[in-house]
Order: C-alpha cells, then sequence, then structure tokens
C-alpha cells in the first residue's frame, strides 16, 4: 500500500473512531445534563477531572514517545516485542500504585470520602487507559483493526445510558458507564496483536524498562503540563466554586472537545507518518508539514467560527435551558480548535519529531505554571466563565511560545514546499 493510500485509510478509520469517542458521547450529553441536572453532572465531572490525573501518570506519554519508537522500529519484530513488554510493564505498575494512592485520598481526605464509591468507578477509567494499546496500533499504522472495537463498546455504553439512567440517582451508574468504554475494548485489541507476526513477545527487562522511562520522561512532563490546564480547571473551579459551576464548565467544554474531536484523527495519522520521514529526513518531514498546515489551520479555523457564531442555539439545543449559564463560557472555548490545531502542527507534529523534546516540555511546564496563576483568581471572580478564560490565554500563550521557539532556532513551518502527500 502508498503512503498517501496508507494515510488516508488510517484518516478514515481514526475518524470513525473519533466519531464513537467524540460524537457518541455528544449523542447522549443531551439526556445526561437534563436527567442528573447540574449538579450530579458536575460531580461527576469533577471526579472525572481527578482521575484524569491517573489517566496522565499511566500514560506517561507513551501515546506519543512509544508511538513514534513503534513507527522506527514496526519491520524489526523482535525489538518491536521488547518495546511492548517494557511499556506494558511501567503502565500496569503505574495503575496498581494509583489505585492505592486513591485509596488513600479516599480514606482520609473529607472532600472525596464522601462520594468515595464514585471515585473508585470512575479509576476504572485508568484501567481502560492502561491495557488498550492505542500507540501500539497508531505507530503500527494500523488503526483500521481497533476501529471496529472502540465502535462496538461505545455503541454499547451509549445505548446503556438511555436503558439505566433515569434521575439525578441514577448518577454513579452513568458514571461507571461513561468509564468502561475503553476497557470493553482492551480484550479483542490484545487477541488481534496476539495473533500478529509484526512482534516477538518478549519478557520485559530492566533495560528496556529503563529505556522507556527515559524516552517518556520528557512527554510525560509535556502531557501532564497539558492536563494542569485542560482537565485541572474543571478539578479547581469544583474546589472553589462547586459542583453546579462544574457542571456548566464541563456541559460547555464537552461540546468543545467534540468539534475539536474531529480534527483528532487528521493529527494522530500525521503523527507516526512525519517520524518515520524525520527519521529519514529532517526537510522532508519539515516539507510534509508545511504542506498539511494551511489545511489543518483552516479546518480549525472553521470549527472556531461555528461554535462563536451558533454558542447561543447550540447550547439550547445540545444542553438545554437549565444551562444558560454555560453560553458565555462556550463563547470563551471557541477558539480552542484553531488555536489547538496550530499547536499540535509546531509542537506534537514539528518539535516531538524533530527531537525537541525538553524544550516542548519546558514551553507546556511554563504553560501550566500560567495556568495555575490565572484559574484560581479568575475562578473565584467568575467561576466557569474565569476557568475558561484561564484556558484560552494558556492555549494562546503555548501556540505564540512555540510559533516563536521554531522561528528563533531557525525551523520555518511555513513555508510551502514542492511535492505531494
Amino acid at each position: 500500500m502508498s503512503d498517501r493510500k496508507r494515510l488516508l485509510s488510517n484518516m478514515a478509520s481514526l475518524f470513525t473512531l473519533q466519531g464513537a469517542n467524540y460524537v457518541l458521547p455528544l449523542v447522549t450529553l443531551p439526556y445526561l445534563v437534563r436527567v442528573l441536572g447540574p449538579e450530579k453532572f458536575g460531580l461527576i465531572a469533577f471526579a472525572q477531572a481527578f482521575i484524569q490525573y491517573f489517566v496522565v501518570a499511566t500514560d506517561y506519554g507513551f501515546n506519543l514517545s512509544a508511538t513514534k519508537d513503534v513507527a522506527v522500529y514496526r519491520n524489526d519484530p523482535e525489538k518491536l516485542g521488547e518495546l511492548v513488554s517494557a511499556v506494558m510493564a511501567i503502565k500496569l505498575v503505574l495503575s496498581v500504585a494509583g489505585g492505592l494512592v486513591l485509596g488513600v485520598l479516599v480514606a482520609t481526605i473529607p472532600t472525596f470520602h464522601g462520594h468515595w464509591s464514585l471515585y473508585l468507578v470512575v479509576y476504572l477509567a485508568v484501567a481502560g487507559a492502561t491495557l488498550f494499546p492505542t500507540w501500539l496500533f497508531q505507530g503500527l499504522e494500523r488503526m483500521k483493526d481497533i476501529t471496529w472495537m472502540n465502535m462496538g463498546a461505545r455503541l454499547i455504553t451509549t445505548a446503556s445510558i438511555f436503558i439505566f439512567i433515569h434521575n439525578p440517582q441514577d448518577y454513579l451508574i452513568a458514571a461507571g458507564i461513561q468509564s468502561v468504554p475503553v476497557l470493553l475494548a482492551a480484550l479483542p485489541a490484545w487477541l488481534v496483536l496476539g495473533r500478529t507476526r509484526e512482534i516477538v513477545w518478549a519478557i520485559p527487562t530492566i533495560k528496556g524498562v529503563r529505556q522507556q522511562l527515559h524516552r517518556g520522561w520528557h512527554v510525560f512532563l509535556s502531557t501532564a503540563a497539558i492536563n494542569v490546564y485542560t482537565s485541572s480547571n474543571a478539578f479547581v473551579l469544583g474546589l472553589i466554586a462547586g459542583p453546579v459551576a462544574v457542571g456548566y464548565f464541563s456541559a460547555a467544554n464537552k461540546v468543545v472537545q467534540a468539534v475539536q474531536g474531529l480534527l483528532t484523527p487528521v493529527t494522530q495519522t500525521l503523527y507516526p507518518h512525519i517520524s518515520t520521514l524525520a527519521v529519514q529526513s529532517h526537510e522532508a518531514a519539515l516539507a510534509f508539514i508545511r504542506r498539511v498546515l494551511p489545511y489543518i489551520a483552516l479546518a480549525g479555523l472553521v470549527l472556531s467560527s461555528a461554535l462563536l457564531g451558533a454558542a447561543t442555539p447550540i447550547v439550547h439545543l445540545v444542553l438545554g435551558d437549565q444551562y444558560n449559564a454555560s453560553i458565555a463560557i462556550l463563547q470563551w472555548l471557541a477558539l480552542l480548535p484553531f488555536i489547538i490545531a496550530l499547536s499540535n502542527v509546531f509542537g506534537i507534529q514539528t518539535m516531538l519529531t524533530l527531537g525537541m523534546n525538553q524544550t516542548f516540555s519546558r514551553i507546556l511546564i511554563a504553560s501550566a505554571v500560567l495556568n495555575v496563576l490565572l484559574v484560581i483568581p479568575l475562578s473565584w471572580r467568575f467561576a466557569g466563565i474565569g476557568a475558561a478564560m484561564s484556558m484560552l490565554i494558556t492555549e494562546v500563550f503555548v501556540t505564540v511560545t512555540m510559533a516563536l521557539v521554531l522561528h528563533k532556532r531557525g525551523i520555518n513551518v511555513y513555508r510551502s514546499a514542492a511535492g505531494t502527500l
């Protein structure tokens, strides 16, 4: 299969996968926000934001660092087997350790102890993130193989929400249903991998584990920093303003994430391809990046414009009149698809593929610090709108800083280049 056909095939599969991950939950969102109400919906969102810390710790940046390594070694079954065993060993240990930490926290801190069962249920999302090897299929550029698994799991959970959720008291069931789709898809994913000849399975070695810990460290710092100014905003908002404010903010944010998710298949498909090109030639990778940047930027701009212009009818249609407070929040968040599309090209597609991991992580750590400095006073003063303001300012800072760093280092991602995909 040619590079172009493989890219388009993987992109189509990822669009289907993102439809399962974002569009199907968006189908249930109007039902959930109305049945659960802002308080219970916000309580679940607060718990999900908190558990996201454990998801990030368990991922350890492997969705980028390991994906890149898989793309490089996919034609070496023995090397690939060593890589897979090391990554999974680390993820399993981190998942168990996270569960123990969560147990201590919910047992000792009143804020968590009052809803201890909710946090334990939502922790199922960590188990799913641990076991489902998206990074491996993505690096192998075989996204078609896992699309049907995710689709099946998402369809089951989507139907379950309408079947089992009928009033606010069902919020624990709702939290559990939303936490298990990836976990349900993990078993068939490994059954498919078990039959492949692309991997020579191996027992993890100390050397291999150390190597993957080293490779993933800067990306882990970066993803942890990203989490500080994405999921953490809902968490901080909940501590300051309570679950109702989180409900308004998270409802609007889920709409933005669903729209933003339309670009994720494109960026996830491009990353392993650009990583492979960068191994062969940095200039070849840059030439490819220059070709795709205008299309990604335009798509992001169209999505942001649509969100900004139709914020009020979107909230009324998707969330209902009881979420009128989400309109202004959605307007502040509407620019994120465009801004994040640019930062993805500057950061993940360019910096990471060219080996600028340390610079990438430093920018995001600085951004996380900025967000913390902003989100607390802004949330205190403006509640959900303040959390949205903080997120937008931080994302603009990330994008502008990355562009300036690339320019300073003489890496031009704007200049047009000849050639075809």
